[in-house]
């Protein structure tokens, strides 16, 4: 029940954030198109696509944790039998929790000070606010914390890993 609803919620953040993806792809064809032939960009472009790439990174991370995508050592996997392949899954699930509870903590002073002041990048005809970025950020750094912890419950439970992307 639990693995369904982590697996619903990042395959759902994964579709939002391929979408996000053809909308950036369209709005960099619209620029380029702009400047090539009436010499005039579209305003906000780089300040978009650049708060853009992280949003879209961090909507992905949660399905790559779910489905085992993180980047590994086969190599060193299929030279260790089970036991010593669930101690190295447990130590990385360990880590990614650390690493992404530190995330979370160190960027939530900054994501209340943005909403508060209505931080925003750029200069002119488009200001794009950053704190949206730095709200998904924050979330997706819990949940990937989350998803990892529950990693390592199926591990010590020994349920087969079900998750297909």
């Amino acid at each position: 029940m639990v693995e369904d609803k982590l697996s619903y919620t990042a395959k759902v953040l994964h579709i939002i954030s391929s979408g996000w993806v053809l909308v950036i792809a369209t709005l960099i064809c619209v620029d380029v198109i702009g400047r090539a032939v009436f010499n005039h960009p579209l305003l906000g472009t780089s300040e978009i696509v650049k708060n853009s790439v992280v949003a879209i990174t961090f909507l992905q991370i949660p399905l790559a944790i779910m489905i085992g995508a993180m980047l590994r050592t086969s190599m060193v996997m299929d030279a260790v039998g089970p036991m010593a392949r669930n101690f190295i899954e447990i130590i990385t699930c360990c880590i990614g929790i650390a690493f992404f509870v530190a995330l979370a903590l160190g960027s939530f002073d900054p994501l209340i000070q943005a909403w508060q002041i209505g931080e925003y990048e750029g200069e002119g005809a488009l200001r794009v606010p950053t704190y949206p970025v730095r709200a998904i950020v924050f979330v997706m750094a819990i949940l990937s914390a989350i998803i990892f912890a529950w990693q390592i419950f199926r591990i010590l439970t020994g349920k087969p890993h079900t998750v297909k992307n």
